[in-house]
């Protein structure tokens, strides 16, 4: 990567009281994959558990994202033990809804905080890059999630149905 390249990455790392969160590398692929390959936490997400084909594949468009908007999705790290705890990042929902807030943490990370202290800060990230509504998807059952929103001020802004889920939508106006 050249110099350039770096310092612009490393003007995009948020950090957090306890998390590092860096967009992604090429050197994420392993932990990248292993984290959409389990069912545990790609289960909830759009499209489910991805291959490790797959999982390449979006680290090239995340690469790309990062590019051509100037935010997308990064790497969470525990700031303490440098360990990978999953992503979390915006991405523009394929469905043409808007740009969305997403997470995905290893099932260790649950109760602890950490996927409600990333939210906020990519949130926070999102609206200083001038993005005016942010929205976040969270299937109905899904109660943790539903409560990150929630409590990381975003509303409810509508529902509609997806593979035979109750898909309920929350926003964020900066």
């Amino acid at each position: 990567m050249s110099a350039a390249m770096n310092a612009l990455r490393s003007s995009r790392i948020v950090t957090t009281e306890r998390l590092m969160m860096i967009p992604p590398g090429k050197e994420n692929l392993p932990d990248l994959m292993r984290l959409k390959g389990d069912e545990r936490v790609f289960g909830w997400m759009l499209h489910g558990v991805r291959s490790p084909e797959r999982a390449a594949e979006e680290l090239e468009d995340d690469i790309d994202f990062w590019e051509v908007r100037g935010y997308g999705t990064w790497c969470v790290f525990a700031r303490e033990t440098g360990d990978f705890l999953g992503i979390c990042g915006l991405m523009e929902r394929p469905d043409g809804r808007g740009v969305a807030l997403r997470y995905a943490l290893w099932p260790e990370c649950r109760g602890k905080g950490f996927a409600r202290e990333a939210a906020r800060a990519a949130l926070a990230f999102a609206h200083r890059a001038g993005l005016k509504r942010i929205i976040a998807v969270a299937r109905d059952e899904n109660i943790a999630s539903r409560a990150v929103l929630t409590d990381i001020g975003m509303a409810p802004a509508g529902e509609f149905r997806n593979q035979g889920h109750r898909m309920l939508v929350f926003e964020s106006r900066g």
